[in-house]
């Protein structure tokens, strides 16, 4: 006998939370994901200013052509973050290391590109580059944070 309601394969297909599990926007307004957004800006913070070190380190002392230092900057931090990520930031969870490492590569690199499209635009519309640089910043990394816990590390 149909009792009327949607099946919840339904309900997810029309874009409703399934009966009995709340909303992504309620699950993620929790003090649980805002412990981690704060461990997650902590560590992205650090591992971006170790990023700038390793790059100026690369350029300085090593001679390093500077794309090639920043790719291999950025990819050591990343790595480094990622360690955090899975040990501190998203503790618990079940995510194997060497998936989640990948899913975080992918999510990092959906950032880059983020940041980068957003930096243009703003300096497009006029912004110093610096202001541009830190407001495009803060929208990619809390998209990739999004990324992260709910589909790599599906903490929310």
């Amino acid at each position: 006998m149909d009792s009327g309601a949607p099946h919840p394969s339904e309900a997810a297909v029309a874009g409703k939370p399934s009966p009995g599990r709340p909303s992504l926007l309620r699950r993620l307004l929790t003090v649980r994901v805002a412990g981690q957004l704060v461990r997650n800006t902590i560590v992205s913070c650090v591992c971006f200013a170790f990023d700038l070190l390793l790059l100026w380190a690369f350029v300085e002392y090593l001679g390093m052509n500077k794309l090639v230092a920043a790719a291999i900057a950025f990819l050591i931090a990343t790595s480094l973050h990622y360690a955090f990520a899975h040990g501190w930031i998203f503790k618990g969870t079940e995510q194997a290391i060497g998936k989640g490492y990948a899913w975080f590569l992918v999510n990092a690199l959906v950032g880059l590109v983020l940041t980068i499209v957003l930096f243009w635009a703003f300096m497009a519309i006029g912004f110093h580059y610096l202001v541009a640089r830190v407001i495009a910043s803060v929208f990619a990394g809390l998209s990739v944070f999004l990324l992260n816990a709910v589909l790599n590390f599906r903490s929310v």
